[in-house]
């Protein structure tokens, strides 16, 4: 099977664009064993990151099975997700524990 974009663990809320997605369209990968078919919402560049399902605001975005930020605003299925609606968690030291 051809794959538009890259889900490296089944857990991640985010997809990779293996190549342009365009806007309308229906593209497939795989999400550990399972094919998802996702339809943008609008132009993915290849190399960004698009929602693979719903992601409320503030909830963790997850990518190579690790938290690498927040969603700052509800991403729909198929929205790209970059700088305009994720905030970035790593090396923050706000967020860093007092003490640690």
């Amino acid at each position: 099977m051809k794959q538009n974009a890259i889900m490296i663990k089944a857990q991640d809320n985010v997809a990779t664009a293996l190549r342009d997605l365009d806007a309308g369209q229906t593209y497939r990968f795989m999400a550990g064993n399972e094919t998802v078919h996702v339809t943008m919402k609008e132009p993915i560049a290849y190399g960004h990151k698009f929602a693979a399902v719903d992601i409320p605001k503030d909830a963790d975005i997850i990518k190579y099975g690790e938290v690498m930020g927040r969603a700052t605003a509800h991403i729909p299925r198929g929205a790209h997700a970059h700088v305009q609606n994720i905030e970035s968690l790593r090396g923050r030291g706000d967020l860093e524990k007092k003490g640690a």
